[in-house]
Protein backbone atom coordinates (compact mmCIF):
# COMPACT_ATOMS: atom_id res chain seq x y z
CA UNK A 1 0.00 0.00 0.00
CA UNK A 2 1.67 3.44 -1.10
CA UNK A 3 2.09 5.67 1.91
CA UNK A 4 3.06 9.33 0.16
CA UNK A 5 0.99 10.90 -2.50
CA UNK A 6 1.71 14.25 -4.30
CA UNK A 7 -0.65 16.44 -6.27
CA UNK A 8 0.06 19.44 -8.71
CA UNK A 9 -1.28 21.68 -11.25
CA UNK A 10 -0.33 22.23 -14.75
CA UNK A 11 -0.49 24.57 -17.83
CA UNK A 12 -3.30 27.49 -17.51
CA UNK A 13 -5.08 27.69 -14.37
CA UNK A 14 -8.78 27.25 -14.22
CA UNK A 15 -10.77 27.70 -12.00
CA UNK A 16 -11.91 24.76 -9.17
CA UNK A 17 -7.85 23.94 -9.09
CA UNK A 18 -8.25 24.54 -5.61
CA UNK A 19 -11.16 22.53 -4.78
CA UNK A 20 -9.34 19.78 -6.26
CA UNK A 21 -6.08 20.40 -4.30
CA UNK A 22 -8.34 20.65 -1.16
CA UNK A 23 -10.19 17.00 -2.23
CA UNK A 24 -6.89 15.11 -2.81
CA UNK A 25 -5.47 16.64 0.54
CA UNK A 26 -8.16 16.11 2.75
CA UNK A 27 -9.10 12.60 1.21
CA UNK A 28 -5.37 11.23 1.38
CA UNK A 29 -4.84 12.67 4.47
CA UNK A 30 -8.31 10.87 6.10
CA UNK A 31 -6.74 7.62 4.52
CA UNK A 32 -3.75 7.57 6.32
CA UNK A 33 -1.42 8.71 3.53
CA UNK A 34 0.99 11.76 3.77
CA UNK A 35 0.28 14.28 0.53
CA UNK A 36 2.70 16.50 -1.13
CA UNK A 37 2.08 19.75 -3.05
CA UNK A 38 4.41 19.89 -5.60
CA UNK A 39 4.78 23.46 -6.70
CA UNK A 40 5.00 25.29 -10.19
CA UNK A 41 3.82 22.22 -11.86
CA UNK A 42 6.48 19.44 -13.47
CA UNK A 43 8.90 23.00 -13.12
CA UNK A 44 8.94 22.76 -9.24
CA UNK A 45 8.96 18.54 -9.72
CA UNK A 46 11.70 19.18 -11.40
CA UNK A 47 13.51 21.41 -8.78
CA UNK A 48 12.28 20.11 -5.88
CA UNK A 49 10.05 22.84 -4.54
CA UNK A 50 8.18 20.02 -2.32
CA UNK A 51 6.11 20.64 0.55
CA UNK A 52 3.81 18.33 2.93
CA UNK A 53 0.07 19.95 2.60
CA UNK A 54 -2.09 19.44 5.92
CA UNK A 55 -5.52 19.62 6.81
CA UNK A 56 -4.52 23.71 7.17
CA UNK A 57 -2.86 23.85 4.35
CA UNK A 58 -5.75 23.37 2.44
CA UNK A 59 -8.68 25.33 4.86
CA UNK A 60 -10.41 27.87 2.68
CA UNK A 61 -8.92 27.46 -0.56
CA UNK A 62 -12.12 25.73 -2.04
CA UNK A 63 -13.63 29.36 -2.64
CA UNK A 64 -10.46 30.83 -4.32
CA UNK A 65 -9.89 30.81 -7.94
CA UNK A 66 -6.46 30.34 -9.60
CA UNK A 67 -4.05 27.44 -7.79
CA UNK A 68 -2.34 28.10 -4.46
CA UNK A 69 0.73 25.32 -5.62
CA UNK A 70 1.29 27.61 -8.13
CA UNK A 71 1.84 26.31 -12.44
CA UNK A 72 4.15 26.48 -14.79
CA UNK A 73 5.05 25.20 -18.61
CA UNK A 74 8.14 22.81 -18.90
CA UNK A 75 8.39 21.90 -22.61
CA UNK A 76 12.02 20.24 -21.75
CA UNK A 77 9.97 17.60 -19.87
CA UNK A 78 9.03 15.91 -22.90
CA UNK A 79 12.98 14.77 -22.71
CA UNK A 80 13.67 11.63 -20.57
CA UNK A 81 16.91 13.56 -18.84
CA UNK A 82 14.64 15.90 -17.26
CA UNK A 83 12.00 13.29 -16.36
CA UNK A 84 14.52 11.65 -14.35
CA UNK A 85 15.18 14.64 -12.19
CA UNK A 86 12.08 15.16 -11.40
CA UNK A 87 11.72 11.25 -10.54
CA UNK A 88 14.71 11.65 -8.12
CA UNK A 89 13.63 14.48 -6.81
CA UNK A 90 9.86 12.34 -5.63
CA UNK A 91 11.70 9.49 -4.31
CA UNK A 92 14.21 11.02 -2.18
CA UNK A 93 10.79 12.33 -0.47
CA UNK A 94 9.39 8.39 -0.64
CA UNK A 95 6.66 9.96 -2.80
CA UNK A 96 5.36 7.49 -4.84
CA UNK A 97 2.06 8.35 -6.83
CA UNK A 98 1.01 11.97 -7.94
CA UNK A 99 -2.34 13.17 -8.73
CA UNK A 100 -1.88 15.70 -12.04
CA UNK A 101 -4.31 18.54 -12.62
CA UNK A 102 -4.36 19.98 -16.00
CA UNK A 103 -4.59 19.42 -20.02
CA UNK A 104 -3.47 16.83 -22.53
CA UNK A 105 -0.01 18.40 -22.37
CA UNK A 106 0.09 17.61 -18.90
CA UNK A 107 -1.57 14.12 -19.11
CA UNK A 108 0.75 13.16 -21.23
CA UNK A 109 3.42 13.85 -18.90
CA UNK A 110 1.88 11.96 -16.17
CA UNK A 111 1.90 9.11 -18.68
CA UNK A 112 5.70 9.31 -18.94
CA UNK A 113 6.06 9.20 -15.29
CA UNK A 114 3.62 6.12 -14.88
CA UNK A 115 5.96 4.42 -17.23
CA UNK A 116 8.88 5.34 -15.46
CA UNK A 117 7.31 3.80 -11.80
CA UNK A 118 5.32 6.91 -10.64
CA UNK A 119 1.97 6.31 -10.81
CA UNK A 120 0.11 9.38 -11.92
CA UNK A 121 -3.68 10.40 -12.33
CA UNK A 122 -4.97 12.77 -14.76
CA UNK A 123 -7.67 15.36 -13.26
CA UNK A 124 -8.74 17.57 -16.61
CA UNK A 125 -8.18 20.99 -15.18
CA UNK A 126 -8.49 23.88 -17.91
CA UNK A 127 -11.47 26.38 -19.11
CA UNK A 128 -11.44 25.30 -22.67
CA UNK A 129 -13.27 21.52 -22.20
CA UNK A 130 -10.94 20.63 -25.03
CA UNK A 131 -10.61 17.25 -22.94
CA UNK A 132 -12.47 14.86 -24.99
CA UNK A 133 -13.15 12.07 -22.46
CA UNK A 134 -14.95 13.69 -20.47
CA UNK A 135 -18.02 15.87 -21.11
CA UNK A 136 -17.07 18.76 -18.85
CA UNK A 137 -13.40 19.82 -17.66
CA UNK A 138 -12.93 21.96 -14.25
CA UNK A 139 -13.22 25.42 -14.48
CA UNK A 140 -15.71 25.25 -18.10
CA UNK A 141 -18.56 25.95 -16.44
CA UNK A 142 -16.77 29.35 -14.49
CA UNK A 143 -15.45 30.44 -17.20
CA UNK A 144 -18.79 30.18 -19.11
CA UNK A 145 -20.92 32.66 -16.30
CA UNK A 146 -18.05 34.92 -16.64
CA UNK A 147 -18.31 35.18 -20.82
CA UNK A 148 -21.67 34.85 -20.16
CA UNK A 149 -22.20 38.31 -17.40
CA UNK A 150 -19.88 40.21 -19.57
CA UNK A 151 -21.75 39.85 -23.23
CA UNK A 152 -25.39 40.72 -20.89
CA UNK A 153 -23.87 44.08 -20.01
CA UNK A 154 -22.12 44.20 -23.48
CA UNK A 155 -25.77 43.78 -25.26
CA UNK A 156 -27.11 46.83 -23.02
CA UNK A 157 -24.79 49.22 -24.11
CA UNK A 158 -24.80 47.71 -27.91
CA UNK A 159 -28.47 48.46 -27.77
CA UNK A 160 -28.03 51.76 -27.01
CA UNK A 161 -25.57 52.42 -29.32
CA UNK A 162 -27.12 50.51 -32.46
CA UNK A 163 -23.75 48.85 -32.05
CA UNK A 164 -22.32 45.16 -33.10
CA UNK A 165 -20.06 44.10 -30.36
CA UNK A 166 -17.47 41.45 -31.55
CA UNK A 167 -16.71 39.13 -28.49
CA UNK A 168 -13.53 37.19 -28.11
CA UNK A 169 -13.27 34.33 -25.99
CA UNK A 170 -10.29 31.33 -24.97
CA UNK A 171 -10.83 28.01 -25.84
CA UNK A 172 -7.66 27.38 -27.66
CA UNK A 173 -8.43 24.73 -30.33
CA UNK A 174 -11.83 24.29 -28.75
CA UNK A 175 -15.16 26.09 -30.03
CA UNK A 176 -16.77 24.92 -26.39
CA UNK A 177 -16.68 28.05 -24.62
CA UNK A 178 -18.04 30.05 -27.65
CA UNK A 179 -20.49 27.50 -28.84
CA UNK A 180 -22.46 27.50 -25.02
CA UNK A 181 -22.01 31.10 -24.54
CA UNK A 182 -23.55 32.14 -27.92
CA UNK A 183 -26.74 30.38 -27.21
CA UNK A 184 -26.87 31.52 -23.61
CA UNK A 185 -26.21 34.92 -24.23
CA UNK A 186 -28.38 34.72 -27.52
CA UNK A 187 -25.41 35.97 -29.83
CA UNK A 188 -26.69 36.37 -33.33
CA UNK A 189 -23.17 34.62 -35.08
CA UNK A 190 -20.92 32.24 -33.44
CA UNK A 191 -17.81 31.44 -34.97
CA UNK A 192 -15.30 28.83 -34.07
CA UNK A 193 -12.45 26.24 -35.90
CA UNK A 194 -15.81 24.06 -36.51
CA UNK A 195 -17.89 26.72 -37.98
CA UNK A 196 -15.34 27.82 -40.18
CA UNK A 197 -14.66 31.95 -40.91
CA UNK A 198 -15.80 33.38 -44.14
CA UNK A 199 -15.72 37.34 -43.76
CA UNK A 200 -17.90 37.89 -46.45
CA UNK A 201 -21.06 36.19 -44.97
CA UNK A 202 -20.48 37.46 -41.48
CA UNK A 203 -20.56 40.92 -43.26
CA UNK A 204 -23.78 40.08 -45.44
CA UNK A 205 -25.28 38.10 -42.31
CA UNK A 206 -24.91 41.38 -40.06
CA UNK A 207 -26.36 43.40 -43.00
CA UNK A 208 -29.48 41.51 -42.95
CA UNK A 209 -30.11 41.94 -38.71
CA UNK A 210 -30.20 45.39 -39.82
CA UNK A 211 -31.86 46.08 -42.10
CA UNK A 212 -34.33 42.67 -42.58
CA UNK A 213 -34.37 42.06 -39.03
CA UNK A 214 -33.87 45.55 -37.97
CA UNK A 215 -32.53 44.53 -34.63
CA UNK A 216 -30.71 47.84 -32.92
CA UNK A 217 -28.03 45.56 -31.99
CA UNK A 218 -25.77 42.27 -32.97
CA UNK A 219 -23.30 40.09 -31.29
CA UNK A 220 -20.75 38.39 -32.83
CA UNK A 221 -18.82 35.55 -30.62
CA UNK A 222 -15.71 34.53 -32.06
CA UNK A 223 -12.96 31.94 -30.53
CA UNK A 224 -9.27 32.73 -29.97
CA UNK A 225 -7.01 32.50 -33.00
CA UNK A 226 -9.37 32.23 -35.67
CA UNK A 227 -9.21 36.25 -36.69
CA UNK A 228 -7.89 39.89 -35.51
CA UNK A 229 -11.53 41.41 -34.02
CA UNK A 230 -10.27 44.56 -34.38
CA UNK A 231 -10.01 44.43 -37.98
CA UNK A 232 -13.27 42.64 -38.07
CA UNK A 233 -15.26 45.36 -35.64
CA UNK A 234 -13.30 47.72 -38.15
CA UNK A 235 -14.86 46.12 -41.75
CA UNK A 236 -17.87 46.00 -39.75
CA UNK A 237 -18.25 49.91 -39.52
CA UNK A 238 -17.48 50.16 -43.02
CA UNK A 239 -19.66 47.56 -44.85
CA UNK A 240 -22.76 47.57 -42.27
CA UNK A 241 -25.11 49.68 -40.57
CA UNK A 242 -23.65 48.47 -37.29
CA UNK A 243 -20.81 50.45 -35.20
CA UNK A 244 -18.36 47.20 -34.72
CA UNK A 245 -17.03 47.37 -31.59
CA UNK A 246 -14.07 44.42 -30.38
CA UNK A 247 -14.15 43.18 -27.08
CA UNK A 248 -11.27 40.93 -26.19
CA UNK A 249 -12.31 39.02 -22.73
CA UNK A 250 -8.97 37.28 -22.21
CA UNK A 251 -7.45 36.28 -18.75
CA UNK A 252 -10.61 37.79 -16.84
CA UNK A 253 -11.74 34.34 -18.16
CA UNK A 254 -9.47 32.30 -16.00
CA UNK A 255 -10.39 33.87 -12.85
CA UNK A 256 -12.42 34.32 -10.11
CA UNK A 257 -14.09 31.93 -7.70
CA UNK A 258 -15.12 28.98 -8.82
CA UNK A 259 -18.94 28.01 -9.62
CA UNK A 260 -20.66 25.42 -7.10
CA UNK A 261 -20.87 22.91 -9.92
CA UNK A 262 -16.89 23.38 -10.78
CA UNK A 263 -16.25 22.66 -6.94
CA UNK A 264 -18.35 19.53 -6.64
CA UNK A 265 -16.88 18.54 -9.75
CA UNK A 266 -13.13 19.06 -8.58
CA UNK A 267 -13.82 17.39 -5.13
CA UNK A 268 -15.15 14.45 -7.05
CA UNK A 269 -12.62 14.27 -9.21
CA UNK A 270 -10.07 14.65 -6.23
CA UNK A 271 -11.24 11.68 -4.53
CA UNK A 272 -12.06 9.40 -7.25
CA UNK A 273 -7.75 9.91 -7.84
CA UNK A 274 -6.93 9.15 -4.57
CA UNK A 275 -8.89 6.12 -4.45
CA UNK A 276 -7.27 4.84 -7.73
CA UNK A 277 -3.72 5.32 -6.34
CA UNK A 278 -4.82 3.95 -3.40
CA UNK A 279 -4.89 1.07 -5.10
CA UNK A 280 -2.16 0.62 -6.95
CA UNK A 281 -3.47 2.09 -10.20
CA UNK A 282 -1.85 4.43 -12.33
CA UNK A 283 -2.07 6.00 -16.28
CA UNK A 284 -4.81 7.09 -16.05
CA UNK A 285 -7.38 10.31 -15.95
CA UNK A 286 -10.63 10.84 -14.56
CA UNK A 287 -13.89 12.66 -16.34
CA UNK A 288 -17.38 12.87 -16.08
CA UNK A 289 -19.88 10.97 -18.67
CA UNK A 290 -23.77 10.97 -17.84
CA UNK A 291 -23.29 12.29 -14.54
CA UNK A 292 -20.87 9.55 -13.37
CA UNK A 293 -17.39 10.27 -12.29
CA UNK A 294 -15.21 7.28 -14.79
CA UNK A 295 -11.34 7.11 -15.31
CA UNK A 296 -9.77 5.66 -18.82
CA UNK A 297 -6.57 4.53 -19.73
CA UNK A 298 -4.45 7.98 -20.33
CA UNK A 299 -3.24 6.87 -23.60
CA UNK A 300 -6.71 6.09 -24.91
CA UNK A 301 -7.95 9.44 -23.84
CA UNK A 302 -5.59 10.74 -25.93
CA UNK A 303 -5.82 9.09 -28.83
CA UNK A 304 -9.74 9.93 -29.05
CA UNK A 305 -10.63 11.98 -32.04
CA UNK A 306 -12.30 15.61 -30.90
CA UNK A 307 -16.10 15.13 -30.07
CA UNK A 308 -18.40 16.52 -32.63
CA UNK A 309 -20.40 19.60 -31.85
CA UNK A 310 -22.94 19.44 -34.33
CA UNK A 311 -26.03 19.15 -32.26
CA UNK A 312 -25.27 22.45 -30.05
CA UNK A 313 -24.03 24.06 -33.66
CA UNK A 314 -27.91 22.66 -35.04
CA UNK A 315 -30.11 24.35 -32.02
CA UNK A 316 -27.74 27.43 -32.34
CA UNK A 317 -29.26 27.65 -36.35
CA UNK A 318 -32.39 27.18 -35.24
CA UNK A 319 -32.34 29.95 -32.74
CA UNK A 320 -31.26 32.64 -34.51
Amino acid sequence: MIKRIGILTSGGDSPGMNAAIRAVTRVGLNAGLEVFGIYNGYKGMVEGYIEPLTHASVSGIVSLGGTMLGSARLPEFKDEEVRRKAVHQLQKRGIEAVVVVGGDGSYRGALSLTEMGINCIGLPGTIDNDITCTEFTIGFQTALETIVDAIDKLKDTSGSHHRCSIVEVMGNRCGDLALWAGIATGADIIITKDTGFDEQDVLDRLRDIDLIKKKRHAIVIVSEKLTDVDQLAKKISLNTGFAGRATVLGHIQRGGSATPFDRMLASQMGEKAVDLLMQGIGGQCVGIIENKIVAIPIEKALAMPAESRKPLENLFERLV
